[in-house]
């Protein structure tokens, strides 16, 4: 952001924007509340963001750009489609249980509609990584060809995405990450080549 806040600013307001909106409702959640938990005036916020719609989607947008660049750094070195493929899932179980303030940000406050008239909404560098992985998998006949890349990447979101938000609706009580070899697995029996023989 050109002549944005400074970084304790930032620092500030994204610790208390996942903290309000982790714990509250939308719609409920005011600037002002935000401003007081920062310890920053209301005025510099509204400046440097100007809706609350924006200030939350700024620190999604961030927290989704980390999440890109460590599926970017797993997946360095690491050639086999297949393994690609389940690293991609084990990365997002396992960044979504490090940091569950910002999985109940994502999946269960941050409003789809209005996120979708946001320019953040795209993530285009995140769904490009997953885009290279599913093709290739498919230039190397693990995946059915004739399935849009785009159709598999919404797969592997959505049953990401859900484990997640039972994760949070169940207490927290197991692993996420453990659970990425069963996710894939069933994720896997559905995309892959109409010619892979059972068990391949």
């Amino acid at each position: 952001m050109r002549n944005g806040p400074s970084q304790s600013i930032r620092k500030r307001l994204e610790a208390a924007v996942l903290e309000i909106f982790a714990a509250g409702d939308f719609h409920r959640v005011s600037m002002r509340t935000i401003a007081k938990k920062a310890g920053v005036g209301f005025g510099t916020i509204y400046r440097y963001y100007g809706s609350k719609e924006k200030l939350l989607f700024t620190f999604v947008d961030a927290w989704l750009g980390v999440l890109t660049e460590r599926m970017i750094d797993h997946l360095q070195g690491l050639e086999d489609p297949k393994e690609r493929l389940r690293k991609v899932i084990w990365v997002m179980l396992d960044y979504y249980e490090r940091n569950p303030d910002g999985v109940n940000v994502l999946l269960l406050c941050v409003p789809q509609k209005t996120w979708m008239a946001d320019q953040t909404f795209e993530q285009r560098k995140m769904f490009g990584v997953f885009q290279e992985v599913v093709r290739k998998s498919q230039e190397n006949g693990l995946l059915n060809p004739n399935v849009q890349p785009g159709l598999v990447v919404d797969a592997i979101i959505a049953l990401v995405n859900r484990r997640a938000a039972m994760w949070i609706y169940k207490g927290r009580k197991e692993s996420l990450a453990d659970q990425a070899n069963v996710l894939f697995s069933v994720l896997w029996d559905g995309i892959s080549g109409p010619e892979r023989k059972p068990g391949a």
